[in-house]
């Protein structure tokens, strides 16, 4: 279990570098979408809508944010689906959490 959440950690952090560009919105918004497409991928609701309700209260709302968002969430939950183990649902609430804290370092004015 340790190795798959380590492994699920790295996998949330790492991104090429023509996706983030270095801007730290972009990869928390990425972050969360990639929780957000565990989560629905696991069948954990609450934790996909928590994921939701973060970008939606937390980021400012464009269309670049929202398709980052999607896209990640469509990535993520198609990788989930080529037999990944799911995470419990306290280690995903735990990448949850994580990711909340960038989007709230990203976006400190937002909220």
């Amino acid at each position: 279990m340790k190795l798959a959440l380590t492994t699920l950690a790295a996998a949330l952090t790492l991104s090429s570098p023509a996706t983030f560009a270095g801007d730290a919105g972009s990869t928390a918004i990425e972050a969360l979408g990639k929780v957000n497409g565990i989560a629905l991928a696991c069948e954990q609701p609450a934790i996909a809508s928590r994921a939701r309700n973060a970008l939606v209260t937390g980021a400012p709302k464009s269309r670049a944010n929202g398709e980052t968002f999607e896209n990640a969430t469509n990535a993520a939950y198609l990788a989930q689906g080529k037999g990944a183990a799911c995470p419990d649902a306290g280690a995903l609430a735990n990448l949850l959490a994580a990711a909340e804290k960038g989007l709230q370092s990203a976006f400190p004015t937002t909220h």
